[in-house]
């Protein structure tokens, strides 16, 4: 199991992987979302600066926000900071677009951007449309200290839906996705093999992730206690903000959870007094840094356990071996708050001992 760092992009967040990077962790993925954190390539540029050994990715990015050029030239600065450890992420946003109340990117425009990306990071020219317009573009040059292509940057996608993963099987370097129980996994899994199946591709050695949180509970202690509910709780009210956008993730979110989401939903949303055009707006504040106020009446002792990983050290291996034999090769442990105490203590609790 390859374990990894998830972080909400910030500049300062190379102080807690200079950390990480000497306690086994072995990548992190930084999040972009334009309007909730810190600009993305910024944080990954000093993360870059400041460490040997870590890889770096975008986990993920969205071609409608940023255009392609921009996303491969970003990327290609990024590999001449951290030559041979640098990953892009695509894919079709959450945050990054239901925050300025925007649906995702359809996969149509996902496969023309991972298509662009990887040409342009080969060298190669790429036919580019903008609009009514196509032109011929290339990196013009890229041998002159601005940009590395030399060392190749894998282009894995975030899928959860049946299309996307396929597509995510026909297309990409490896597969990013969110917290689930083994049997989820698994499906899902066959539907990227299927997807690479179909164009003769092999998933063998294929590199998965998913993106969760976690927390080591103390002898006695209770999943609801103060310090978990800090620590593990903006991650896990996520899953009601999945169902109120009604994103595929939605589907893999327990049907227990749902009577829950409807009452989040009546008591909550409905009663915030924000105008019904701006709820996206009131749902997203705090999105995986911390819990609005009220917001952590609707956390439950099943949510946070089956959000992320929480429980004693031989509860998170034993999940996270069930896991590995359903085909998951990495976990992204993301940072919400107090990160050099969650780095150090799923090291010594949980790396040390897997």
């Amino acid at each position: 199991m390859d374990f990894a760092i998830a972080y909400p992009a910030r500049p300062d967040a190379w102080k807690d992987l200079v950390i990480a990077e000497d306690s086994g962790f072995t990548q992190v993925w930084f999040y972009e979302s334009q309007m909730i954190y810190s600009d993305v390539f910024v944080s990954m540029a000093l993360a870059a600066e400041h460490t040997k050994r870590i890889r770096i990715g975008v986990g993920v990015t969205i071609p409608a926000n940023r255009i392609d050029p921009v996303t491969a030239n970003s990327i290609a600065t990024i590999n001449l900071l951290a030559p041979g450890r640098t990953l892009l992420g695509i894919g079709t946003g959450f945050s990054g677009r239901n925050a300025m109340g925007l649906p995702p990117v359809p996969l149509k425009r996902i496969r023309e951007s991972v298509d662009n990306c990887r040409r342009l990071l080969r060298g190669e020219e790429v036919l580019y449309r903008d609009g009514k317009h196509e032109r011929w573009i290339r990196f013009m040059h890229p041998d002159r200290g601005y940009i590395n292509l030399k060392d190749q940057i894998p282009i894995h996608l975030a899928a959860t839906g049946r299309k996307a993963l396929e597509m995510t099987g026909e297309i990409a370097d490896g597969w990013i996705t969110v917290m689930c129980d083994p049997q989820v996994f698994r499906q899902n899994f066959a539907f990227v093999q299927e997807g690479a199946a179909r164009v003769g591709r092999s998933v063998r050695n294929f590199p998965t992730a998913i993106s969760t949180t976690a927390c080591v509970l103390k002898p006695g202690e209770s999943a609801m206690s103060p310090r978990v509910v800090a620590r593990c709780g903006p991650r896990a009210i996520v899953a009601l903000h999945y169902l109120w956008e009604k994103t595929p993730v939605g589907g893999a979110v327990p049907e227990a959870m749902k009577s829950l989401y409807e009452q989040y939903c009546r008591e909550y949303v409905d009663k915030s007094g924000v105008l019904p055009d701006r709820r996206y707006l009131f749902v997203h504040e705090g999105h995986l840094v911390y819990l609005k106020p009220g917001e952590e009446k609707f956390l439950t002792d099943s949510m946070i356990r089956t959000s992320t990983l929480t429980g004693t050290s031989e509860e998170i291996i034993a999940r996270l071996k069930a896991m590995e034999a359903a085909g998951l090769t990495q976990v992204a442990i993301q940072v919400v708050n107090d990160g050099r105490a969650m780095i150090e203590e799923f090291s010594r609790e949980v790396i040390a001992k897997y």
